[in-house]
């Protein structure tokens, strides 16, 4: 029998208080988009100017006294706050997310902490039985309040299927070894999943009796093939050609060879750029590890991202929409590795964009002239297939490409100082600019109509 151990000082309350919070997200039905955002706005200003001075400081940790506060403290009503206003139109789901942060994550802790057991092989901090935890409660809490915050919108069987695949995402973030805070991104991320799987109510009858079983069946027989061959080329590991294989069955399923066509473009495109000057960048320490072969972590960072709009693509009423976000999200890993890569190899002058200054090839959030033009290259390449595919229009090509630059910049501003901290490795920053450049094509085909 399991020996159960102690919570360390003051883990007890501050668990008790960040789940307890939870049942808040139960109000959020009665009180709607706007009160629900001024309550969440409420707890954000007394997290930060009140709570400290009410007693707030039993529930800090140890390490968090000299400072007087808590990170995940102050960043948990934010993280509400987050949730209620991108989804204040679909409620449910900000509910969800909410259940997620306190129930998934919460008991999480208590259950890793107080049982312990085998550590997770990716991250010796975190058990096998904590993630367990967090995807059980997150992923039952979750379910009844989309339930009980959307009356009547949803089956129980259709809410429950989507929310445990929220919350296997969500536990599966939480247990990587970042060192940025996890009670924001973690919800946030897991409900745009939710969202979008919400949204494929009453579509699954006709994506199944439209051929999805036999698409994924000769995607996966042409997945095998194709990893086989990189794993020979030693453009990937083992771990990485089953990756591999997963993402692309699931994207041939979804779009056929149309929407596998940007992810063969992608791996060409990365690949390519990759071993181009392979030994030239070794030399001078610049090179990618274990000979440029891409792990699975590689694979789910570059196109986990792309694998889930295409199911949205194929099972929402936003084809057109999806379509852009899937090829945004592959170009904008395109373009990263061509831009990063060929800008090690023959970039003249490198320099960083918060401060315009001159920097050393290789330094964290870096640019050249020549990286941006093979990025902007590869973009318009992956888009360009897209369009030439049907996905969606030519005016498409251009959405993609700025959805793609907008992505890749945004991780040389923000993804430098990040990694250069230890907050977020390369293959964190890779899932979070793809998720970046998706969200920007979706934004842009909105704003210029590019929807159907």
């Amino acid at each position: 029998m399991r020996q159960m151990r102690s919570l360390p000082p003051g883990e007890l309350p501050r668990k008790i208080v960040h789940v307890g919070s939870g049942l808040i997200a139960l109000a959020l039905r009665p009180l709607g988009p706007v009160g629900s955002t001024l309550a969440a706005l409420s707890a954000v200003i007394f997290n930060f100017f009140v709570l400290p001075h009410l007693g707030g400081k039993k529930l800090l940790r140890e390490g968090e006294h000299e400072h007087g506060r808590s990170i995940g403290i102050l960043l948990y009503p934010v993280a509400v706050l987050l949730l209620v206003v991108t989804f204040h139109r679909k409620l449910e789901v900000a509910a969800a997310g909410w259940a997620l942060l306190a129930f998934g994550d919460g008991m999480a802790s208590i259950f890793g902490l107080t049982l312990g057991g085998t550590k997770l092989p990716w991250n010796p901090k975190k058990s096998w039985i904590g993630t367990l935890a967090f995807f059980l409660f997150g992923g039952a809490a979750a379910t009844l309040f989309v339930q009980w915050t959307a009356p009547g919108a949803y089956t129980l069987a259709f809410a429950a299927a989507c929310c445990f695949a929220a919350s296997a995402l969500a536990a599966t973030l939480e247990s990587q070894p970042q060192g940025l805070d996890d009670n924001l991104g973690v919800p946030f991320v897991s409900s745009l999943f939710l969202f979008g799987l919400l949204l494929t109510q009453g579509h699954w009858a006709a994506l199944w009796e439209g051929g999805l079983v036999y698409r994924a069946g000769v995607g996966l027989a042409i997945n095998i093939a194709l990893a086989l061959a990189a794993y020979k080329a030693r453009s990937i590991n083992f771990v990485g050609a089953v990756a591999g294989t997963l993402l692309g069955t699931a994207i041939y399923a979804f779009l056929d060879w149309r929407g596998f066509l940007l992810l063969v473009a992608f791996f060409v495109i990365g690949t390519g750029c990759t071993k181009l000057g392979y030994q030239r960048k070794k030399a001078a320490k610049l090179a990618q590890e274990d000979g440029g072969r891409r792990s699975a972590r590689h694979a789910f960072a570059n196109a986990g991202v792309a694998a889930a709009c295409a199911l949205f693509a194929a099972a929402t009423d936003h084809p057109v929409l999806f379509a852009l976000a899937f090829a945004s999200a592959f170009a904008t890993a395109a373009s990263d590795t061509a831009s990063s890569e060929i800008g090690q190899l023959i970039g003249r002058r490198t320099f960083k964009l918060t401060t315009l200054r001159p920097v050393p090839r290789g330094t964290e959030g870096a640019v050249s002239l020549e990286g941006t033009l093979a990025g902007v290259a590869a973009s318009l390449v992956v888009g360009g297939m897209g369009a030439w595919g049907g996905l969606y229009p030519t005016m498409g090509i251009v959405v993609v490409a700025i959805a793609a630059f907008a992505g890749t910049t945004f991780e040389s501003l923000v993804g430098g100082a990040l990694e250069k901290r230890a907050l977020l490795d390369n293959e964190a920053l890779n899932f979070l600019n793809t998720l970046v450049g998706a969200l920007a094509g979706v934004g842009v085909a909105f704003l210029w109509g590019v929807t159907r």
